[in-house]
């Protein structure tokens, strides 16, 4: 017996014209560290043979990387995210591949009207599920669901940072960013930068400072 991988079972929801349109790959980590760290930004470069196989031309497949190192929270500017979802409503694309769909917005906000648009506009979304349409009653309940789940857990991780950070600061370990000219050393004691240009440039900034008032 055979088994389909969920990638493969598109169920003909992948039509000629969609071939015609642009095949989108859009690659994200939230963090620099992330990006340097983890093995599925490769992956995600990965997702253009995906889109091969799918009946793409190398030719109509695009690679959006210009949002390596942000959030998808929604409070930053997120070029290629941005320059997709125009190109998406003005029917130039026909599928968007990425290795969790959810985390292409964590804001709701970016996520439905993502979906609204492709709803609109004839667009397919694409991760290791399968192939999801929209237009689709069942697809659209799915990735709406996914959606908010992705939505809430960021939520969840802000909570739990944010009671981390309460809790180091009744323990007298939260360690603050420091102004310029000080260092903390590796016992937690705080010290002066002993750059003598530092100091200087210091100095520089708090005397012209006091000479504009």
């Amino acid at each position: 017996m055979t088994v389909t991988a969920p990638w493969d079972r598109h169920d003909r929801k992948i039509q000629s014209w969609h071939l015609d349109r642009l095949a989108v790959v859009h690659v994200r980590q939230s963090t620099p560290q992330q990006v340097l760290d983890r093995v599925e930004t490769r992956l995600k470069y990965g997702l253009t043979q995906r889109a091969v196989d799918l009946g793409w031309a190398p030719s109509r497949i695009l690679v959006i990387d210009e949002d390596l190192g942000q959030s998808a929270s929604g409070l930053v500017d997120r070029p290629g995210f941005q320059w997709l979802v125009p190109e998406v409503g003005m029917d130039h694309v026909g599928l968007v591949l990425g290795v969790e769909m959810s985390r292409l917005a964590r804001s709701g906000r970016e996520w439905h009207q993502l979906l609204e648009l492709c709803a609109l506009a004839g667009a397919l979304l694409t991760d290791p599920d399968g192939v999801h349409d929209p237009a689709e009653h069942n697809d659209r309940l799915l990735l709406g669901l996914k959606g908010t789940i992705s939505e809430a857990e960021l939520h969840l991780i802000k909570q739990r940072m944010w009671n981390g950070r309460i809790g180091k600061a009744r323990r007298g370990e939260l360690a603050v960013p420091l102004p310029v000219g000080h260092l903390r050393l590796a016992d937690g004691h705080v010290v002066k930068d002993p750059d003598e240009q530092v100091h200087t440039v210091v100095r520089l900034v708090f005397d012209c400072s006091t000479n504009s008032v």
